[in-house]
């Protein structure tokens, strides 16, 4: 594998912005662990960070790059600050940033694929908020997202930090049935008769502080017939947890062989 970090200029928040990035390569002689790489461009995974980390995190806390190593997948992770992915009512747009200009700029600096069959999104907390958005919003784009212990309705944020959500997002009523509200996209993309929508992954642990808050997204993707895949077991908002279950998603992922 290569490991690549990246600094770049973002013309959509007009600020210096970084991502790592993971790319396949073919290898037999690296030490208890061998790389994998198909000829032309990349599947990619864009794996997103939770609200008070950055596009360091997933490198530092799991073994990302030695799992993914046999499977010649590239892996995407951008930085978006406390952001929730989201264009902010206090000003930097960082939502057209992470759907619009951050696939362009990746896909010209690297070989990754733009076909929907080789795009996939996961995202921890935050991060899972920020994967079932863009999935959701673009379902001709991703063949499939993941949210592990996802901030999926954002009450807690409301609730907890009312004036960060309020600046992110504006006031309650501003955020229910916009582009922000999971709850809405989901059925706009149950609805859509144009592209089908990506498979989803959900996990989240009984005992985190957002499992309650997971098991009615859970229940309302059920209810529109969204193909969802859920687990869950014993656990809580750590590492530990996201560590076992990024290596799931894994897994689970549809990547093509």
């Amino acid at each position: 594998m290569a490991f690549i970090q990246c600094d770049f200029s973002s013309e959509t928040l007009g600020l210096a912005v970084s991502m790592n990035v993971i790319l396949p390569q073919n290898t037999t002689q690296q030490i208890g662990m061998e790389g994998a790489a198909s000829e032309g461009k990349h599947p990619t995974l864009y794996l997103l960070h939770g609200l008070s980390d950055d596009h360091s995190i997933w490198m530092r806390r799991t073994s990302i790059e030695r799992y993914v190593s046999k499977l010649g997948l590239a892996v995407v992770m951008p930085a978006v600050n406390r952001s929730y992915y989201a264009n902010m009512v206090s000003g930097p747009q960082y939502w057209t940033f992470i759907s619009e200009e951050l696939p362009k700029l990746a896909r010209s600096f690297f070989p990754l694929s733009d076909k929907r069959e080789d795009n996939f999104v996961a995202g921890l907390s935050m991060g899972g908020y920020g994967a079932f958005k863009l999935a959701l919003s673009f379902p001709e784009r991703y063949a499939a997202a993941a949210s592990l212990s996802g901030a999926l309705l954002t009450d807690w944020m409301f609730d907890a930090r009312p004036q960060e959500a309020a600046l992110i997002f504006g006031s309650k009523e501003r955020f229910a049935g916009s582009e922000n509200d999971l709850a809405a996209l989901a059925e706009k993309a149950a609805s859509n008769e144009v592209a089908a929508s990506p498979l989803l992954y959900q996990c989240c642990g009984t005992e985190d502080f957002l499992y309650k808050e997971n098991i009615r997204f859970r229940d309302h993707a059920q209810s529109l017939s969204l193909p969802i895949t859920y687990e869950e077991e014993p656990g809580t908002h750590e590492w530990g947890y996201w560590d076992m279950k990024i290596q799931r998603v894994l897994e689970w992922l549809p990547i093509r062989t």
